[in-house]
């Protein structure tokens, strides 16, 4: 029986249009001035809720205080407990405020500010939030940090004061958040780049290397800390998120996943390392078959959420539909990856008998597209 998949979709999905270089009105009807995040609620459970397998549960990723504050997140739990939904991630949105480094500012100012919203975070999702938060406590949100804000333009020594910043601010956040409760899963989210040239925490390891410090230099528990694992961030700059799956999970620090690609890797759509944040849905390959299977062999069963954008020509209706198709790919990678006869795989691979392997692995990209046929028919 297939056991409880667990799958969020980001508030941010939903917009007018990316604007820029491309239009801005696309969807109209998702106008900011408009649209609220109890409106993608419904959304999402009236038109992409009915079309998912019965066996996902569906959770909802939000930004402070853009999508979700103090004013909105009352009515905001009442449209997920009666839509049977969770709150799956909260995320501070400090990106929209500062600009010269937020926590790891060196501008004292700065700094306090961007500390204090984010202990309004935790705040925010220990008070009325809380009521949509998954009854397991295994499934409980994840608290995470992406690193806009944590960046910089300028080589100095002053990188060193940044990052030491970084790593008192985030200790102060974790005991705060110890305080309350200690039920969130803290994570970063590594990017190399955006919004500045250069980051503080950019891969995966840079995460992984933080944490330890964190808990050598302030005692902070490694429990329920690590990394949202970012697939597009780790193809931006062309490292293996393959590999960097297998670093999260020897560390049990994959507190979170966002679905994502670049999309280089399936051959169809262009992107990959050297291009910009493109954001598409997760998608049928090879190399998210063996993510799959790492994370099963691993017993992973937290959220798996769909960091993605609508394309600059979709309309409203194209892009509810890229993240059902976002959601199903992945389910039927995760199935192809059951089907795959491992022990055949390994004897292969130890006969350095490859080309043999890569047959195997092919055959599984073709059965995943099979099954995303037809639960995408179904």
């Amino acid at each position: 029986m297939q056991k409880k998949s667990l799958h969020s979709i980001c508030r941010w999905t939903f917009n007018a249009g990316k604007g820029g270089f491309v239009p801005g009105d696309m969807r109209p009807e998702w106008g900011s001035d408009t649209f609220e995040t109890v409106d993608m609620i419904k959304i999402v459970r009236d038109r992409i809720k009915p079309k998912l397998p019965d066996y996902i549960t569906l959770g909802i990723e939000v930004h402070y205080d853009n999508e979700i504050c103090e004013d909105t997140a009352s009515a905001v739990t009442d449209a997920l407990i009666d839509s049977g939904m969770y709150l799956a991630m909260i995320t501070p949105g400090a990106h929209g405020h500062w600009g010269y480094g937020g926590i790891s500012s060196l501008d004292s100012r700065e700094r306090k500010n961007a500390e204090e919203f984010g202990e309004r975070t935790v705040d925010l999702a220990y008070g009325v939030l809380k009521k949509s938060w998954h009854p397991d406590t295994d499934k409980s949100p994840s608290l995470i940090l992406w690193n806009g804000s944590f960046g910089y333009d300028i080589a100095s020594i002053g990188v060193k004061s940044m990052y030491q910043n970084l790593k008192e601010s985030v200790a102060k956040l974790c005991a705060y958040e110890a305080k309350k409760g200690g039920e969130l899963y803290t994570g970063f989210e590594p990017k190399p780049n955006e919004g500045h040239p250069a980051m503080l925490i950019p891969t995966v390891a840079s995460a992984l290397i933080f944490w330890k410090k964190l808990e050598e230099e302030f005692g902070i528990s490694s429990d329920k800390k690590g990394v949202n694992k970012e697939f597009g961030h780790s193809e931006m700059i062309g490292l293996d998120h393959v590999y960097d799956t297998v670093e999260e999970l020897d560390n049990n620090a994959m507190v979170h996943m966002h679905l994502n690609s670049q999309g280089y890797n399936d051959g169809i759509i262009l992107g990959g390392p050297g291009k910009y944040d493109i954001d598409h849905g997760a998608r049928v390959n090879g190399m998210n078959i063996a993510i799959a299977g790492l994370i099963q062999d691993a017993g992973y069963n937290r959220w798996k959420g769909h960091d993605m954008q609508a394309r600059a020509y979709d309309n409203a209706e194209q892009s509810i539909d890229r993240v059902i198709r976002s959601i199903l790919s992945w389910e039927a990678c995760e199935n192809a990856a059951r089907e795959i006869n491992t022990n055949l795989l390994m004897k292969y691979l130890s006969q350095r008998e490859t080309a043999k392997a890569e047959d195997v692995m092919r055959a599984a990209v073709v059965s995943a597209q099979k099954h995303f046929d037809d639960m995408y028919k179904g």
